[in-house]
Order: C-alpha cells, then structure tokens, then sequence
C-alpha cells in the first residue's frame, strides 16, 4: 500500500486537486487500493485554521507519504496585512523544501502540437515544436544565504547572499545529466561564470561531472541569453540546468511557451527521492468556484508521479496519451479556447477519463 499526501491548497487548488484524484483512481481501476491518500491542509487553509501556513499536523502527514501531491498555494485574501516574509508562499512552499530537503526541481514545458496556436510565439520560432525540461537547485543561491537590511552614512543597505558549495552543484548536476541521458542527451547549464564567482564554481563542478556521462553533450550559456535563446529558438533545448535563482525566472518564461499555466506540472526530489507534485500556477482566487479552472497541470502532476515515484511508466503515458488525444479533437478549457466551445473543469476530467477508458480498452 502506497501512501500519497495530499494538500489541496487554496483558491482552485481543490478543485482541480480532485479532478487529478478521479483521474488517478481511472488509470489506476482495480488496483487503486495500491494507494491510500492522506489529505491535509496548507497554505491560506491552513493559516485560516491553525495560524500557520504549513503546521506541524501537515508535516506529519507528509511524513508517513511516500509522495506529496501538492496543489495551488495562496491565500488568504486579508494577509496583505503580514509582513511579505510570513504570507502563504514562503511559509509553506520553501517550508516544505526545507523539511524534506527537496534540492532537485524538474518542471518540463511542452507545446502540443494540436495547441500550437496557444503559444505566444510564432509558428516559425517555435518550429519543430518545444518539449523541454528546466531542472532546478532549490536549496541553495539567494533563497537560503543571509538575508541583511541595515543602515549607514548612506542610508540603508540590503545584503541578499547567494551560497553553493560542491556537493550541492554536484547532486543537482547528477539530476540533470540522468535526466538529459533518458532524453535526447543534450544539457544546457546555465550560469552567469564572467561576473559571479558562484557561477564560475558551477561551471567548473558540471564540466567535471559532465565527464562521467559521455553520451550527454553539454554546452553552458550565459543567463541573459539563455532568456533571449528561449524566446527566439526555444526548439534548441532539451534539458537546460539552473541555480535557484536563474532557475525560478527561466522556468516562468518557459511556462508561457504552452499558452497557460494550467499546462505545467512539476516534480521536487530529495536524496532519498521522495517526491513533491506541485503545479506551476498559482491558485487563481479569481476564477476559484467558477469550475473553469485548467485541471491538465495537476493531472500531469499525477502522472509524474506515478513515473518517478512509484515506477508506473505505463498508467503515467496512458494518462499523458489519453490527454494528448483530448487536444487533437478540440476538447479545452476556457484558457486555452480560440472562442470555440470551451469545457468546464469537471467536463473536461470526464472527457479525459473516457479516452482513458477508450484506450486502455483496446
């Protein structure tokens, strides 16, 4: 019996948090009772019931897991109020990093082809098509160095410090060589090595590390033109590996590139390679109870899960399979219509486990 945390999250996180949950029991048939869910809240939930963005009770939930399957975290609306270190974001998702040491983030950003016309880009830059993964240092870098305001004769002075020692580079550049192995063997690492002396470190430790995966090639690009590279050729990449800090911007540019961000699923490791599913948008307090939210990212995100978790690569491709066929016959949510008819969060879950159904029939 596996056990899966669960932790809806705020605004649409719920919603399509149970979509995912109908999905995975669909894939799953008789042998869902493989998986026993344990749900807990966090984020604004959470604040709003304990005063805490992720509490102690959650921790323990996600203790007893073998995987966390996280949902869209924000809220609640009146914690404008809180100074901007103790709101929703920071309390619970680097909480939850840190308590597990998830280190390594893997967020891939696919175009459909049946969703060409979504993407902000052209037809001819995007060319043969985007299907690309960022993996991501999460411990390190600005996030987790000294953090300083003070004053002087000049008036205040902000000290942000950005750290990485070897072994850190090393275990996330792992990652990204395993990953780019099981792809198409090419890994871009990004870094700023002509002005930062923690990029230069980087860069030295990926270029020996690289040596060990001699069917990997390996290029480094500077960060600023990696930006401008993703925009004007993004089909060039396979898998590109950042620090925390270019990796977090980087990654928000490549989640456009698939016309929403109800498209992103991502995946958080540790050493011991527990995992933590999260989608890449936010929880869109907006449209929360309208039931229009995208469910795809979330759905995705379970389908990663059974992949690199539990090692059930065919129910993962026959989730991804069945949600590919729903785009080739024009089944979409509202962010992604061209004002045609657009489907509701429960239609489109139904339409997806039908082709699930379809196709694991045949």
């Amino acid at each position: 019996m596996y056990r899966i945390a669960v932790l809806p999250g705020d605004g649409i996180g719920p919603e399509v948090m149970a979509s995912a949950l109908k999905v995975l029991k669909h894939v799953m048939g008789q042998e869902n009772q493989a998986f026993e869910v344990l749900e807990a809240p966090i984020g604004g939930e959470a604040y709003d019931a304990y005063q805490n963005h992720f509490p102690a009770s959650t921790k323990q939930v996600c203790e007893q897991a073998d995987a966390i399957l996280l949902g869209s975290i924000g809220g609640p609306a009146n914690e404008r109020h809180l100074p901007k270190w103790d709101r929703c974001e920071a309390n619970a998702l680097l909480g939850l990093r840190k308590a597990f040491n998830f280190y390594a983030n893997i967020r891939p950003a696919r175009v459909y082809a049946p969703l060409k016309y979504a993407c902000p880009l052209k037809d001819e830059i995007i060319g043969n098509g985007v299907d690309l993964v960022i993996v991501r240092e999460l411990l390190g870098d600005l996030y987790f160095g000294k953090h300083e305001t003070k004053s002087s004769d000049r008036g205040a002075i902000a000290i942000d410090e950005a750290v990485y020692d070897e072994q850190q580079i090393r275990a996330i550049c792992r990652i990204a060589l395993e990953t780019a192995a099981n792809r198409t063997g090419k890994l871009t690492s990004i870094d700023k090595a002509n002005v930062l002396d923690t990029s230069k470190l980087w860069r030295k430790i990926v270029s020996e590390e690289a040596e060990k995966y001699p069917d990997v090639a390996l290029s480094h690009l500077l960060v600023d033109n990696a930006a401008m590279q993703l925009v004007i050729k993004p089909d060039q990449f396979d898998v590109l590996l950042c620090p925390n800090m270019f990796g977090d911007i980087l990654s928000d540019l490549a989640s456009v590139l698939p016309g929403s961000l109800g498209m992103v699923p991502s995946a958080s490791f540790n050493d011991k390679r527990k995992g933590l599913y999260e989608p890449a948008g936010g929880s869109a307090p907006d449209i929360a109870g309208k039931g229009i939210a995208n469910p795809c990212a979330q759905i995705l995100c379970v389908a990663m899960m059974l992949r690199h978790s539990f090692k059930m690569e065919k129910e993962a491709k026959l989730i991804e399979t069945s949600l590919e066929k729903c785009f080739e016959q024009g089944f979409v949510t509202g962010d992604l219509s061209r004002g045609g008819k657009s489907l509701s969060t429960s239609e489109f879950t139904d339409k997806v486990i039908a082709q699930i159904n379809e196709t694991d029939a045949r």
